[in-house]
């Protein structure tokens, strides 16, 4: 439903991570008067990388972190560029940077500032601002269609000073992420156990770990690849995981390193530094390092209880990931959903909450969103999924359901092979898949559809 007035919204936008960079764009393009708040110095959000963590509490339980991104040192991507970048902006190789098909984090960072300085949102962004609360000015009707919001803000200044911050935007849109703030399991024995225990949210280099008896929690994708990076210099490792029946090329890993070795869950700490496991065996451990993921949490919004987060997984009530119903369209998220595509699904919401904002669009009644959210929530608990995994998508026909409610394309065909033959590479090599090249027809199939161009061969570096 289209509406014949056009309305010019003022916004703001927290996080200028990849989530709120687009966000800014679209809302900008709509017409609306945008200002990003962003608590760190530079663009980038996960993707700024920040080698100092001394400063952080190492499981992280803080409310306010210290350190924002989670990104360790070696961290290379694990889909590869080409279905990366957002759908008018491909992630490009660029000459005298990190040309690799899965380069490094930094890359992607540097693809994120080319984005920004290409469409011109720096002068949109204040930097150096976190933002400490956000609240409707009048919440006695929820349902009013001009809600204000109070945002409050505490921005650094040049002197080293702080300068708080109040100001009334019509709408808000909350961009912060969902991989800074650690979720950590709860272990008998785990409060007592006197050695160092930490979250990989702060882990960043193998060095401080040398020699040592390394137990690592968690046998997801970053369970795996800092454990790989750990057995070339830790005594030995042990991966815990949930499940002992793991990938062939987590196999092939384990088969080739004497020091590295599988283990079941974690039964109990005991205060001597033995580590027991659920099997009845133990290792006495240097260090235990929870690769155990992240959970949702704004601790600066104060919606009266009209969106909560539930089991660190599930928040709610969101109609399509996006919109609380009770208060949509003027608090949305972008970059909720996990387990996607995720720039041109961030693109997507962004393009349906501009103008949702102006009009151009309608949202159904809250009581269709309602019903929509519980039917969605039924079949995920029907299906076994835990509450913590409400957002895991994995889903490329929802994704493109998701882009007609705004007429956004769906994802290409190509983008979608590219990363289910990225998914099966890493399932069977583990340690050489990224820089295996053995989808060249699929990769044809990008170039020729896009204005990608492939170093081999063609050396154009095309910005």
């Amino acid at each position: 439903m289209v509406s014949e007035l056009s309305l010019s919204k003022n916004v703001c936008v927290i996080g200028a991570g990849p989530s709120g960079l687009v966000a800014a764009r679209e809302l900008r393009k709509e017409g609306h008067k945008v200002v990003v708040l962003e608590q760190k110095h530079d663009v980038g959000g996960q993707w700024l990388y920040e080698p100092n963590v001394e400063k952080e509490d190492l499981l992280g339980r803080n409310k306010f972190l210290e350190v924002h991104s989670s990104i360790y040192a070696s961290l290379r991507l694990i889909s590869p560029r080409e279905i990366m970048g957002y759908t008018d902006f491909p992630f490009l190789m660029k000459k005298g940077r990190d040309t690799r098909r899965f380069p490094g984090h930094r890359e992607l960072w540097l693809y994120l500032k080319d984005f920004c300085h290409h469409f011109g949102l720096r002068e949109m962004i204040r930097f150096n601002t976190r933002v400490e609360y956000v609240g409707m000015l009048d919440y006695g009707d929820q349902f009013k269609q001009d809600l204000k919001w109070l945002v409050k803000s505490r921005a650094e200044e040049n002197n080293g000073n702080y300068k708080e911050v109040e100001e009334v935007f019509d709408a808000v849109v909350v961009a912060t992420g969902h991989y800074s703030h650690p979720l950590t399991p709860t272990i008998k024995g785990m409060d007592t156990w006197k050695r160092k225990q930490m979250h990989s949210h702060i882990y960043r280099v193998p060095e401080p770990f040398r020699n040592e008896v390394v137990v690592v929690v968690g046998n997801s994708f970053s369970g795996q690849d800092i454990s790989m990076e750990l057995v070339k210099v830790a005594k030995e490792v042990h991966l815990s995981a949930k499940s002992l029946d793991i990938t062939l090329g987590l196999s092939k890993v384990i088969s080739k390193r004497e020091n590295l070795h599988l283990r079941p869950q974690i039964e109990s700490l005991e205060q001597d530094g033995r580590v027991v496991f659920a099997d009845g065996s133990q290792v006495t451990a240097d260090t235990i390092l929870y690769c155990t993921g992240y959970t949702y949490t704004f601790p600066f919004l104060d919606t009266k209880g009209m969106v909560s987060v539930e089991d660190g997984g599930r928040v709610g009530p969101l109609y399509e990931h996006t919109f609380p119903p009770s208060l949509a369209p003027s608090l949305s998220f972008v970059g909720i959903p996990r387990k996607i595509i995720g720039f041109p699904f961030f693109e997507s919401q962004a393009k349906w909450i501009a103008q949702l904002l102006s009009g151009k669009r309608r949202l159904p009644s809250w009581d269709d969103m309602m019903l929509a959210i519980k039917e969605f929530h039924q079949s995920r608990d029907a299906a076994g999924v835990p509450k913590h995994k409400t957002h895991d998508i994995a889903d490329f026909e929802y994704c493109d359901r998701y882009a007609d409610h705004v007429g956004f394309p769906h994802l290409e065909e190509w983008r979608k092979q590219l990363c289910l033959s990225a998914i099966v590479n890493a399932d069977a090599n583990l340690e050489t898949y990224r820089d295996s090249l053995d989808d060249h027809d699929l990769l044809q199939e990008a170039f020729q559809s896009t204005h990608f161009t492939p170093l081999l061969g063609v050396p154009d570096f095309t910005v």
